[in-house]
C-alpha cells in the first residue's frame, strides 16, 4: 500500500470507506462489514492494515502441557511481530457470547504496538482502559476486569468477528463504527472513489448545512447528488 493511500485511509472513517468501496465497485450491495454494536477504547482511533489473525479462549484452562501452551504463545507473538505492514491484529474469542478473559489491556496493547500493529479488532474483552497503549485503538465486544484462563488456541487462520469473516492478509479498516474488509481488487481505485464520494456529498452539505431551503430547491440539489454518486 502506498503512503498516500495509507494516509488517506487513516484520515477517513469506516462508513466513508464502506461507501467508497461501493463507488469503486460501481454498485450497491457490498457486505464485507461487521454487524452489531461494539466498544472502542479510543473514539477517534482508526486502524488500517493487513490482518494478523488469532483465536483465544479464557473461560476454562487449557488442557495441554504448559510447555505446549508457552511455545504456542511465543509463536503467536513472533507471528504478530512479522508480516506485511501496516497490519491490524484481529482476534476471535471462542468464548463469545460468554467471554470473560480480557486479553487486551496495558500489557498486550503495548506489546502489539511495539510490534508495529496499528490496533486490535476483537469480539472479546478489554480492560485497563486508562492504561492502554496510546494511539493503539482497541475495538472489542466487552469490558471486564479479569484475564480468566486466557490462552491462544491458534493463529494465522480465518476468524469470524462480529459476523465478519477475516482471513490473514485481508485489508481491514476499522473505527468506532465497526470494520470492513477492503476487496483487494479495488484497492488501487479507493483514492478516486473516496474523492468522488466526498465531492458528491459536498453537493448536499453546501446546500443544507446551517441553512434553510425549500423542497423545490432540495429536489434540484438531490438530483445533482444522485447523479454524482453510486
Amino acid at each position: 500500500m502506498d503512503d498516500v493511500l495509507l494516509s488517506l485511509l487513516r484520515s477517513v472513517d469506516t462508513p466513508t470507506v464502506c461507501n467508497a468501496i461501493e463507488v469503486a465497485q460501481g454498485k450497491r450491495g457490498f457486505n464485507g462489514f461487521t454487524r452489531g454494536t461494539m466498544l472502542t477504547s479510543d473514539p477517534a482511533g482508526v486502524m488500517v492494515g493487513y490482518a494478523r489473525t488469532a483465536r483465544i479462549r479464557a473461560v476454562v484452562p487449557p488442557t495441554e502441557e504448559p510447555d505446549v501452551i508457552k511455545a504456542r504463545r511465543m509463536a503467536y507473538y513472533k507471528y504478530m511481530s512479522e508480516g506485511v505492514q501496516p497490519s491490524v491484529c484481529v482476534v476471535q474469542d471462542l468464548d463469545v457470547p460468554n467471554a470473560i478473559g480480557a486479553y487486551w489491556g496495558e500489557v498486550n496493547t503495548n506489546i502489539h504496538k511495539a510490534f508495529g500493529l496499528s490496533g486490535t479488532l476483537t469480539d472479546g474483552v478489554m480492560r485497563d482502559l486508562a492504561d492502554l497503549a496510546k494511539n493503539y485503538p482497541v475495538i472489542a465486544g466487552s469490558i471486564g476486569p479479569s484475564h480468566g484462563f486466557v490462552h491462544v488456541v491458534d493463529f494465522d487462520k480465518p476468524v469470524r468477528v462480529f459476523g465478519l469473516e477475516i482471513k490473514a492478509g485481508d485489508l481491514v479498516h476499522a473505527d468506532r463504527h465497526g470494520a470492513v474488509v477492503v476487496p483487494l481488487d479495488i484497492k488501487n481505485g479507493l483514492k478516486d472513489a473516496i474523492k468522488t464520494l466526498v465531492e458528491s456529498e459536498k453537493i448536499v452539505f453546501d446546500a443544507v448545512k446551517e441553512k434553510q431551503i425549500s423542497f423545490e430547491e432540495f429536489e434540484i440539489v438531490w438530483a445533482a447528488f444522485e447523479a454524482a454518486r453510486t
